[in-house]
């Protein structure tokens, strides 16, 4: 896939996410978790097309609840760390 194409799909997934956020009906939209699932596949293509075309990667990682069970202060990048040197 090119990465161009791909991107414009990221990039219409994240306004239709933001539209749903927008105009969510309940607490429990299921519009939202869709527009929320679209954009993290929309990202994974993104991604895939971007490395296959040109080898590099973006910065961004796709937030996975498993991982968030446990944070320790190594995970934190703050910048406390630097105004100590």
């Amino acid at each position: 896939m090119d990465p161009r194409v791909a991107l414009s799909a990221l990039t219409n997934a994240l306004e239709e996410h933001l539209s749903t956020a927008v105009n969510r009906r309940s607490e429990d939209d299921p519009a939202v978790e869709t527009a929320f699932y679209s954009v993290a596949d929309a990202f994974e293509a993104y991604e895939d097309a971007l490395f296959g075309a040109t080898g590099e990667v973006t910065p961004l990682d796709l937030y996975d609840e498993d991982d968030d069970d446990t944070l320790d202060d190594d995970d934190l990048d703050t910048d406390t760390d630097a105004a100590d040197n």
